[in-house]
């Protein structure tokens, strides 16, 4: 199970220090535990690593994400498709076309039964963009990108 595929991963968040990769991990068993049929795609980029859950190996049926700045560390928790989801408690940051998301700061402030219900329908939305169903694809992490540009552990 992809669950357990985390070397990649690991070795792209160990810079930004433990505390930030106990939270990471959390938030990342939090996705797969609830979704375990999707495929995980990581993106090692040059200002951020990114990683989310997607039905096929594609970008664009990626339903929500996790995101680490480079420089400024913060932790997003967010949607792909965010601005097409309800968000009844107005909780989402983002005002572009797209992408909307949460900050965290631990675990105690992750409001986890408010995403679920907003994963849901990220999921179902995500789904209905899959227009060739013999794309989707089950349980994978994928590592999408690496950046050239090497971060290490600042002591």
């Amino acid at each position: 199970m992809s669950k357990d595929q985390k070397d990649d991963l690991l070795k792209f968040i160990r810079p930004f220090g433990d505390e930030i990769v106990e939270l990471v991990l959390w938030l990342r068993e939090f996705v797969w535990d609830l979704y375990p049929q999707t495929n995980e795609l990581i993106y090692d980029n040059y200002n951020a690593i990114a990683f989310g859950w997607s039905l096929t190996e594609k970008v664009g049926h990626t339903f929500c994400s996790i995101a680490i700045g480079r420089s400024s560390k913060n932790v997003h928790f967010g949607f792909y498709w965010g601005s097409e989801i309800s968000d009844p408690e107005k909780i989402l940051i983002g005002k572009g076309n797209q992408y909307r998301y949460i900050l965290v700061k631990s675990k105690n402030d992750f409001p986890k039964s408010y995403i679920e219900k907003l994963l849901k329908e990220a999921y179902i939305n995500s789904l209905l963009k899959v227009k060739d169903p013999t794309q989707i694809i089950n349980g994978q992490t994928i590592t999408k990108s690496i950046s050239s540009v090497k971060r290490t552990r600042k002591q």
